[in-house]
């Protein structure tokens, strides 16, 4: 249950709820005439940006629906303070990247990781507690490397500096998830 979960935070902790490639609109045929507008637009994002999209877009719906579920089943003080910062920095964060995403004619919102949500859903009390920490800090570990990733070497200037952006938040998400960790044990 908790690689599971772990393996779903490492998106979630990217913050950035925008949508997934296979959302964008498809490059037209060779010859066809609707090579203007959106289908134009999507065209210009590389593998790698629309990998990062991707990767965003699910890991920050993920994020956003572990951390309401904290809320919801969490008994800890603590850990709803964590679970509505994360809520609302991410919500943020999404907004944010959304408004690029579009603008390249990915408009459709991601879903969160639904083994994720799902093996939370089953859980109450410590336990609940216990791998829903475990899994931010992992996530967040692993949204640093891909928010580092994609500001040093992406190919879209929007969205690499949207990644430069979001980058010290994510890193001070991964250090309040160490924390919270280290507290909590």
């Amino acid at each position: 249950m908790a690689q599971g979960f772990k393996m779903g935070c490492a998106a979630l902790a990217l913050g950035c709820a925008v949508a997934a490639p296979a959302h964008a609109q498809t490059p037209p045929a060779s010859g066809s005439t609707q090579g203007t507008g959106v289908a134009a637009l999507s065209e210009k994002l590389s593998p790698t940006d629309q990998q990062f999209i991707q990767a965003a877009g699910e890991s920050g719906a993920t994020e956003i629906a572990a951390s309401k579920l904290a809320l919801a089943k969490s008994g800890d003080a603590q850990v709803k303070q964590f679970a509505q910062r994360m809520i609302a920095d991410h919500t943020k964060l999404a907004r944010n990247l959304n408004a690029i995403s579009t603008r390249y004619g990915i408009t459709s919102e991601p879903s969160p990781d639904s083994s994720v949500i799902g093996s939370l859903q089953n859980l109450q009390g410590a336990d609940f507690n216990k791998a829903y920490i475990e899994a931010v800090v992992d996530g967040h570990r692993k949204a640093v490397a891909l928010f580092t990733k994609e500001s040093e070497s992406g190919n879209n200037a929007q969205l690499k500096s949207a990644a430069t952006k979001a980058l010290p938040i994510i890193q001070h998400h991964y250090e309040m998830a160490q924390q919270l960790a280290k507290g909590k044990s």
